[in-house]
C-alpha cells in the first residue's frame, strides 16, 4: 500500500483540521480492502475444492514474487507457508500447461544416524527426508492421480544430491529445507534451471543441521546474490505464522533465549 494512494492519504491530505477518529475509519476501510483482495486470490483448488490463498499480506507479497521471478529465495520461521504455497503456484502452473514437469527435492542430511547403518535400500532409507513433500502433494490431489505422475516422472521427489548433472527445462523446481544445504549444493541446484524453468527455495536459517563449523548454502546466498536482477528474496517473519497460534509463540520464545545469550 503506498500512503499516497491510500483511502487514509485522501482522508488525511483533504481536510485542513484532521479528526483521528476519521483517519483510523479510513485507515481500517483501506486495509479491509486490502484484505478482501488477499484472500479473494485464489491460487489452487485441491481434491477436496479447499481453495488455496494467500492467508495474509506477506504470503500475497511471496506469490506475486513467484509469479515474476524466475528463481525466488524464501527465508523465515516453519509455518509460514514457504514451501506449501510453493507447491500450490507449481501445481497451479501445470494444470495451466505452463511447465511440463514439477521438481521437489530436499537435502538428505544425517541427523544423529548415518545413512549407511539406517535399515532398508536407498529408496527406504531417504524417504523419511522426504515425507512432508508427499504429504503437502496429497493434501492438493487425488493420490492416485499422484501415483501416476510421479510414475510418468511428471513430478519427481528426489534428494538433492540426485539433481547433479542435469539441466531442467520447463520445470518448476523447489528446493525444501535449503537452511541445510552445502556451498556447493546451492550452487549445483541454483545451476540446474533450464529454459522455461522457475526455481523456488525454501528454508529457516535458525534451524541448520548441518555440522559445526559447515557455513548454510541459504546463509551464502542470502549475503551473495541479493543483487542480481531476476533473483528476489522474501523475507517472513514469527507474525506470518499460519499453523497454530502456539507457534509463533513458540518461535518468539526461542528468538529471546538465543539472543540472551
Amino acid at each position: 500500500m503506498t500512503f499516497q494512494n491510500s483511502t487514509l492519504a485522501r482522508e488525511f491530505f483533504g481536510h485542513q483540521n484532521h479528526n483521528p477518529d476519521k483517519i483510523c475509519e479510513a485507515f481500517k476501510v483501506d486495509m479491509n480492502s486490502q484484505l478482501k483482495d488477499i484472500f479473494s486470490n485464489t491460487i489452487f483448488k485441491t481434491v477436496k475444492n479447499k481453495a488455496i490463498t494467500p492467508r495474509n499480506p506477506s504470503q500475497q507479497k511471496y506469490v506475486t514474487a513467484i509469479l515474476k521471478n524466475d528463481i525466488l529465495i524464501s527465508i523465515g520461521p516453519a509455518g509460514t507457508g514457504k514451501t506449501y504455497l510453493a507447491m500450490a503456484m507449481a501445481m497451479a502452473a501445470f494444470s495451466k500447461g505452463e511447465i511440463k514437469k514439477i521438481v521437489l527435492t530436499r537435502p538428505a542430511v544425517e541427523a544423529g544416524e548415518a545413512l549407511g547403518f539406517l535399515p532398508g535400500d536407498l529408496a527406504q532409507k531417504i524417504n523419511p527426508y522426504l515425507r512432508p513433500l508427499y504429504d503437502a502433494l496429497y493434501d492438493m490431489m487425488d493420490f492416485e492421480k499422484v501415483k501416476a505422475l510421479i510414475e510418468q516422472d511428471t513430478i519427481e521427489i528426489a534428494p538433492l544430491a540426485f539433481m547433479r548433472g542435469r539441466t531442467l527445462n520447463n520445470a518448476f523446481i523447489i528446493l525444501d529445507e535449503a537452511q541445510n544445504t552445502t556451498s556447493e549444493q546451492m550452487k549445483m541446484f541454483l545451476t540446474r534451471i533450464g529454459y522455461g524453468s522457475k526455481a523456488i527455495v525454501t528454508g529457516d536459517i535458525t534451524q541448520t543441521d548441518l555440522p559445526a563449523g559447515k557455513k548454510s548454502g541459504l546463509i551464502e546466498a542470502k549475503d551473495i546474490l541479493t543483487r542480481i536482477k531476476g533473483i528476489e528474496f522474501i523475507y517472513f517473519s514469527k507474525n506470518d505464522v499460519v499453523r497454530h497460534k502456539l507457534v509463533a509463540s513458540i518461535i518468539d520464545a526461542y528468538e529471546k533465549k538465543q539472543n540472551q545469550t
